[in-house]
């Protein structure tokens, strides 16, 4: 598919997407036949069959939410321990 532009979908896109791939494959249909449908990959599929595989949309929107947050209190902790590395340095007259 050269040239086509890539997309993002929200979480709550993916879940619905991956319940019209169930559909289709409880159908009889192939996991090519569900991608090609989808319009994405078979990597991107089964990368979001692990991600979201059995989430309902509120979940999906819930562990974005969550990750994101993570990812925000990990950066504080980071900065807060280089704070506290700097400080310690001064303390010890190591400038």
């Amino acid at each position: 598919m050269p040239g086509r532009k890539a997309r993002r979908h929200s979480p709550e896109q993916i879940v619905t997407l991956l319940g019209r791939a169930d559909a289709l494959l409880a159908g009889g249909g192939t996991v090519a036949d569900a991608c090609r449908d989808l319009e994405v990959t078979e990597a991107t599929y089964y990368r979001w069959r692990n991600l979201y595989g059995g989430l309902k949309a509120d979940d999906a929107k819930r562990l974005k939410r969550l990750e994101k947050e993570n990812a925000t209190l990990k950066r504080l902790l980071a900065e807060a321990e280089l704070e506290k590395a700097c400080l310690k340095e001064l303390a010890e007259g190591n400038f």
